[in-house]
């Protein structure tokens, strides 16, 4: 019996990676690539046209980083599978993904077996953590529901600080979100008093220090 053939999107903004992983898999016949994206808002625009299987995700893209790239996905396309392929291997980043519905996650420091199993396993509805995300990780997500930092912030004012990291105005902000620019307003204010921030600076700082942007 022959495996069913996965639709396969990928998401990174490093041209060089992307190019790696469709390579990857065209040399094996049960994966398709049926799409690429450089941002996470185009990926989305992306996964409603070709609706993918198994999305691969880097964590730090721009426009829509994916951890709310994640959620996103997982809140339009509840059987959508979603590997992170990304070099962040910090614990609270991968807590956050985990809950944001991500079974799938390998460092792009693995080799590439780690991929394709990766793939391999979520193909079957099954969860692939490389080595690097040990066991006593799993175990205290298992366990607990500590907070972190991804869940200070809601999604939207995650996609505000990011929008404003990035180094866009209000009114930018407003017409990418389809929101208010009182609304930017609201959710800036309210994201720099829960993360006791007092100027755009410090909320770029914090951005890069949670890889919401890339320095």
């Amino acid at each position: 019996m022959t495996s069913p053939i996965r639709r396969i999107m990928i998401v990174d903004d490093h041209d060089a990676i992307r190019r790696g992983v469709r390579q990857l898999l065209e040399t094996t016949p049960y994966y398709q690539v049926v799409g690429e994206a450089a941002d996470g808002r185009a990926a989305l625009e992306l996964a409603r046209e070709v609706r993918p299987d198994i999305a691969i995700l880097d964590y730090s893209i721009p426009d829509l980083n994916g951890f709310d790239l994640s959620h996103a996905l997982k809140r339009e396309f509840p059987r959508i599978e979603i590997l992170i392929y990304t070099m962040h291997d910090r614990e609270e980043i991968v807590m956050g993904l985990l809950r944001a519905g991500v079974r799938g996650f390998v460092l792009k420091s693995d080799t590439e077996k780690h991929l394709i199993a990766a793939l391999d396993a979520l193909s079957l509805r099954r969860s692939y953590f490389s080595s690097a995300i040990s066991d006593a990780l799993l175990h205290q997500f298992l366990e607990s529901k500590p907070a972190s930092l991804s869940s200070i912030l809601t999604h939207r004012e995650r996609e505000v600080v990011q929008q404003v990291a990035e180094g866009r105005i209000n009114k930018e902000i407003a017409h990418r979100l389809n929101i208010s620019i009182k609304t930017v307003e609201t959710h800036r204010a309210s994201a720099m008093r829960k993360l006791k921030l007092r100027t755009t600076a410090d909320l770029v700082r914090y951005a890069v220090r949670n890889q919401l942007i890339q320095p």
